[in-house]
């Protein structure tokens, strides 16, 4: 990463990963000695931001955001062995700028509270260790010998819409009131446990205030209005905002939320070079009005041709003719609704094997031993690729994971103070087991009168709780919180014997009831190698080792360390979008479950202490 300055250098370093997932545009990254904020795209460098060619994300991003979006980019990268390492390659990066801008002296008896901008504090920079860059109070008037380290101030404020701002200490710690003529503040802490009432800002002037007096409801009553600031874009929404500001501490984990979406790179042809023409199309259809022998010789130019190389310019050539062919007369496939879901399922489904390098998959010859009466197939996904795009993000808020989330516009903050014109991607690979459940079981079991009763109650809890959020009740279906219940329930036991944490294995819920069903669950892990990974997750699909670890997983989910407690969770009591579940048997972490824990009930899978007749497998 690197200051947006021009003497900006290099202050830490960050997975390409992190940030779309952690740490993206809008969110505080806490360093060592130092807190930044990524910046919007803006101010990001796209010399070394590659280009990723996915058509159907891309689609799905330009229902969200807009048709000004034309390209999915990687986070800029920095160049391998670099010839000088500390030249002028290390200000190219994901720019960020500091944020909280107060510091505080971190000398005991000084805690001096003042903007960075106050001229009190001087950046001193690390060339060999980007990572230790801080602020020191220079002239620091406490005990002690040296320049003390200037840290981040412990407190922000931000407002559901997604702003964030500095927290107004002035303001604060003189009630509202007219400010001193000259104030000169200290943030000071008394006891050993770090709760808010026991920090106190102070003045000079006298005037002294726990933090505890801006926490909470009674906290909004003691800030100003929100400023509708944007930090990572330097933009004030023009009249403020309507929302309370509230104060959050700094580092807390409801600062940032993003809003993503991911896809599957899936087969479009059974041949490798008619596959990667068909996905890199856009590049390569211009040539395609071109003369024979001139396309040949601009093919080399081309961005995708390091992939089409080993094929040669005479395949490569024969194959876009081709597919120019193929395409005259479907000119209108963009206006076509995006569905991001039902093309997986049917690749996943597909009878054939795939032996594409983003796409193998390998389908086992028979289910495993006792699971014949529901479970229709199971896939072995030796390679797939996942691409995921930041689209927004939310603060105080997460952004609520309804069913329809490609075709819904989330509010939230924008990543660019300009419609943006490309958003940052995650590029993936990894490996998986797909399961593929039987139709006609899973249709009789959505008709019993036990299981209709279920759903009502939990349509009613779930039309409660999108009702107190003004969000619209779209309900997913009995049917997605079976499969979804029933993927956690593996996530866990699959962690135990694959050789990968629970917290790297993901799902992907395929879940519809009607003339076009599906009922299915891709259980995955994936990493930012090109190789992908280890093979752990595969070998635990073949049927020797599956049928065991699906039958011991049933058993261990019909009872929680919770029950009853958890067993006789009434969804309706609370408005909660969750029945028989709790963090003792079902819940997983934020990387692995697609809808946040929601949507989840053991007593639709299995028997549990407080209901027998709605379990799919008794």
């Amino acid at each position: 990463m690197s200051s947006p300055a021009a003497e900006a250098l290099r202050v830490g370093e960050l997975r390409p990963s992190q940030l779309l997932h952690t740490y993206g545009i809008g969110a505080v990254t806490d360093l060592p000695n130092l807190s930044t904020m990524v910046l919007g795209l803006d101010e990001w460098d796209q010399v070394r931001a590659r280009p990723l060619t996915e058509d159907r994300l891309l689609a799905a991003v330009r229902r969200r955001l807009g048709g000004q979006v034309t390209a999915l980019r990687t986070p800029p990268h920095l160049p391998e062995n670099p010839a000088d390492p500390y030249g002028d390659w290390t200000r190219t990066g994901v720019p960020v700028g500091l944020f909280p801008r107060w510091l505080r002296c971190s000398r005991e008896r000084c805690n001096q509270l003042a903007p960075a901008s106050s001229g009190l504090f001087q950046l001193v920079r690390n060339l060999y260790r980007p990572e230790k860059t801080k602020y020191v109070h220079t002239n620091c008037g406490g005990p002690g010998k040296g320049q003390p380290t200037a840290l981040p101030a412990r407190f922000l404020v931000a407002c559901p819409a997604g702003h964030m701002d500095d927290f107004p200490w002035v303001y604060f710690v003189h009630g509202a009131g007219a400010p001193c003529a000259s104030p000169t503040l200290s943030l000071t802490e008394s006891g050993t446990t770090g709760e808010a009432a026991n920090v106190f800002v102070r003045c000079t002037c006298g005037a002294v205030r726990s933090m505890a007096d801006a926490i909470g409801q009674a906290g909004e009553r003691n800030l100003p209005a929100c400023r509708g600031h944007h930090p990572h874009l330097s933009t004030f929404v023009p009249g403020g905002c309507p929302e309370h500001a509230r104060a959050m501490v700094l580092g807390a984990t409801n600062s940032w939320f993003a809003s993503q979406l991911r896809v599957f790179s899936i087969p479009r042809a059974q041949e490798p070079l008619t596959q990667a023409v068909k996905e890199h199309w856009s590049l390569l259809s211009p040539l395609a009005a071109v003369p024979a022998d001139a396309a040949k010789m601009l093919l080399p130019t081309q961005a995708c041709w390091p992939e089409l190389e080993q094929y040669g310019a005479d395949a490569v050539w024969a194959a876009v003719t081709k597919e120019a062919q193929a395409v005259v007369g479907h000119q209108d496939d963009e206006d076509e609704e995006v569905d991001l879901i039902t093309p997986e399922w049917r690749a996943f489904t597909h009878p054939r094997d795939h032996a594409l390098p983003d796409f193998t998959t390998v389908r086992e010859r028979h289910v495993p031993d006792g699971t014949a009466d529901w479970l229709d197939s199971v896939v072995l996904v030796h390679r797939l690729r996942e691409v995921s795009a930041l689209t927004g993000f939310t603060r105080i808020e997460a952004p609520e994971w309804l069913p329809d989330e490609e075709a819904r516009t989330l509010p939230g903050a924008p990543l660019s103070r300009n419609d943006p014109t490309w958003v940052p991607c995650a590029e993936l690979r990894g490996e998986g087991v797909f399961l593929a459940l039987k139709e006609q079981p899973l249709a009789e079991w959505e008709r019993r009168e036990a299981v209709l009763a279920r759903e009502q109650a939990l349509k009613s809890a779930h039309r409660d709780w999108c009702t107190a959020r003004g969000v619209e009740p779209r309900w997913p279906g009995i049917r997605y919180v079976l499969l979804h219940t029933l993927a956690h329930v593996l996530i866990r036991q699959f962690a135990l014997e694959c050789g990968y944490g629970a917290s790297g294995i993901a799902e992907r819920i395929y879940a519809r009831s009607g003339p076009d069903s599906m009922s299915g669950i891709l259980l995955y892990t994936a990493a930012p190698d090109s190789e992908g990974t280890l093979g752990g997750l595969v070998s635990l699909g073949r049927g020797d080792r599956l049928g065991p670890a699906i039958a011991q997983a049933l058993e261990e989910a019909g009872l929680c360390s919770s029950d009853p407690m958890c067993a006789e969770h009434d969804p309706r009591i609370h408005a909660r979008l969750h029945g028989a579940a709790c963090h003792a048997c079902l819940f997983a972490a934020e990387t692995s479950c697609e809808r946040g824990n929601h949507y989840l009930d053991r007593a639709l899978l299995v028997e549990t202490l407080a209901d027998d007749k709605c379990a799919f497998r008794p």
